[in-house]
């Protein structure tokens, strides 16, 4: 985990926690605390999703494809 990582994470509790201060100003310490996880946890979910789509897809095999190079492989 880089320095990079980390400063995403950390901006991603403090802006869960002020979020939670503009919707319940009255907010208490353990309502912050899950708020500030929540978006640390939500910063790396939302990264590995966008991480997921830059990779190219494999195409998949086909019963086809299973079937001829079972055939390749007796022949």
């Amino acid at each position: 985990m880089g320095i990079k990582d980390f400063l995403e994470e950390a901006a991603g509790a403090f802006a869960a926690d002020k979020a939670l201060e503009a919707a319940d100003p009255e907010a208490g310490f353990l309502a912050k605390a899950a708020a500030a996880v929540a978006g640390f946890e939500g910063v790396s979910a939302i990264k590995d999703h966008f991480a997921a789509d830059d990779q190219p897809a494999e195409p998949e095999a086909t019963a086809e494809d299973a079937d001829q190079s079972q055939d390749d492989n007796n022949t």
